[in-house]
């Protein structure tokens, strides 16, 4: 299993001549008029999708455009439950469901703890908890007998245990970094909180996933002080706080990849694992 960053919290799997990804985007651009365009590359990825799978409807996570192009005619797309409620309740994730719809992309909607097959991948819905109450998984992979877990941009929550005794163990998780604070018009009163873990709850949280290695996603792309401001130097801060509980973090820049290579074994024993 190879897996490449492509940018926020954007990563590409290949195994077995296949390949999946995970909240692949290209552009952003109605928070772009919010937020000012993306500071950091958003790559698309190396070539034809045969499962894509997003965590969450937001603009940042569901590119409707981007997975249209990338998608084989055979492949599939995996998400999370609509949102429900009002126009103004389900504001957050209109636009990704209407490019979805109009793109009439192949989407499979997928509860909490169902596993789907596809190719050589398993993938499978967790527990996660969106910060602006979209609904919201992380996915657990499987390729190559191995196994990633992704984080979409949850916050801190009381399932870690739960997923790592069910779908563990990890090769390596994918946790956001960037303790966002919002400050949306349609949000108001402003929350006080981050609405996704900051450097030191990612690296909490891959601890307590027994994680053999973890790498930090979802920072540095967005960032407007006093409308979405992230944490200071959010990567960095994850490092110092994974060596704290010692926890083996890597970090990748888009484009970057990370090689997991195939072999049984326990991934918290196989001192091959991790390339």
């Amino acid at each position: 299993m190879r897996i490449r960053r492509l940018g926020w919290a954007g990563i590409e799997i290949e195994a077995a001549g296949a390949r999946a990804v995970i909240d692949a985007v290209a552009a952003m651009p109605e928070l772009a008029r919010l937020i000012g365009p993306p500071r950091t590359e958003l790559l698309p990825p190396t070539g034809p999708v045969d499962l894509a799978l997003v965590t969450h409807l937001h603009e940042d996570h569901t590119d409707a455009v981007a997975l249209a192009a990338a998608l084989t005619p055979d492949g599939i797309l995996l998400r999370p439950a609509p949102a429900e409620g009002t126009a103004r309740e389900t504001l957050d994730t209109a636009v990704a469901e209407a490019g979805l719809a109009e793109h009439r992309l192949p989407a499979m909607i997928v509860e909490p703890w169902q596993s789907v097959s596809a190719g050589p991948f398993t993938a499978t819905a967790v527990p996660a908890v969106d910060g602006l109450g979209a609904p919201q998984v992380s996915w657990v992979v499987e390729a190559d007998d191995r196994r990633i877990l992704h984080c979409g941009d949850t916050l801190f929550h009381g399932h870690w245990w739960q997923i790592a005794q069910r779908s563990g163990p990890f090769d390596a998780a994918f946790l956001p970094v960037n303790g966002a604070m919002c400050t949306f018009p349609h949000l108001h009163p402003a929350s006080p909180f981050p609405v996704d873990l900051d450097p030191a709850q990612a690296a909490a949280a891959a601890h307590l996933l027994g994680a053999r290695i973890a790498v930090p996603i979802h920072y540095d792309t967005l960032h407007a002080p006093g409308v979405y401001e992230q944490v200071d130097d959010p990567s960095g801060a994850f490092t110092a706080a994974c060596d704290r509980l010692g926890v083996v973090s890597r970090v990748l820049d888009p484009g970057d990849t990370l090689d997991l290579p195939a072999g049984k074994g326990d991934a918290r024993n196989d001192r091959t694992a991790v390339n």
